[in-house]
């Protein structure tokens, strides 16, 4: 068990005492006063350091929790979750390599890979021909054993043969496209949104359903600026936090 800080709330401020007591925890949480998965004081005991209600009290923490700064584990606690991974886009860099480079051991295991015909959609992101084979090879992230993300690669079956047949499992695909076919990213387009995760992307994170996640969907282009490969991933947004540079501001 670890004490809080003693703070002082105002209560003569026109701030709302919940929305000072949130910024409180919040900052002791940012600021690595509370260690991740170590439990925090009870209701009552906030309540009592900062002479505010119960109440009060359960509405913060139910905030901190929908924003996944705290979970909660039945008839042991609140606890602080784990503090988010930095990392830039996939469409600057891979996060495999983002992830190992920062330290994390990471881990893959394939879910999916087929043949299977392009749809409309995917035929005009790709620019193939609609029901033109595309290869499909959906797998799970890890990092330090725990489920990060979901990652779906679509690419022409015509343009890279025999691909399910490399070591996907083992290798970065970027490395096998550039090894064995000649093929690396020269640029991108992403698109990031926030979904829910279904019961079955559920499952395969070990999140609740329902889960808001992270989507990223990219397209890469080759060096002829011919766009080969769509990928899909879903992000656990309560493990990533995404940093974008900027070579320019513009005037907002």
């Amino acid at each position: 068990m670890i004490n809080l800080e003693q703070t002082m709330l105002d209560k003569n401020s026109p701030i709302p005492l919940h929305a000072q007591l949130y910024e409180v925890l919040k900052q002791q949480i940012d600021d690595g006063d509370y260690l991740p998965h170590q439990v925090i004081p009870s209701e009552n005991e906030i309540s009592r350091n900062y002479d505010i209600s119960r109440t009060t009290v359960r509405n913060v923490i139910s905030r901190l929790v929908n924003e996944n700064f705290l979970y909660r584990v039945a008839g042991k606690g609140t606890f602080v979750s784990e503090s988010k991974i930095t990392a830039a886009t996939i469409s600057q860099q891979g996060i495999r390599e983002q992830l190992e480079s920062m330290g994390y051991l990471t881990g893959t295991t394939i879910i999916d890979k087929k043949i299977k015909p392009a749809s409309k959609v995917f035929a005009s992101k790709l620019q193939v021909e609609e029901g033109d084979p595309l290869i499909k090879i959906t797998r799970v992230r890890y990092v330090n054993d725990t489920p990060f993300s979901i990652l779906t690669n679509y690419l022409s079956a015509e343009k890279f043969p025999g691909l399910l047949d490399k070591e996907i499992d083992r290798m970065p695909l970027c490395d096998i496209l550039d090894k064995n076919y000649g093929t690396v990213a020269t640029s991108g387009e992403e698109t990031l949104e926030s979904v829910v995760a279904s019961s079955y992307e559920s499952q395969l994170l070990n999140v609740s359903e329902g889960f808001h996640v992270l989507l990223s969907e990219c397209i890469l282009y080759d060096q002829n600026s011919e766009p080969y490969e769509l990928s899909k991933v879903l992000f656990r947004g309560d493990r990533i936090k995404l940093k974008f540079k900027l070579d320019r501001f513009p005037s907002i």
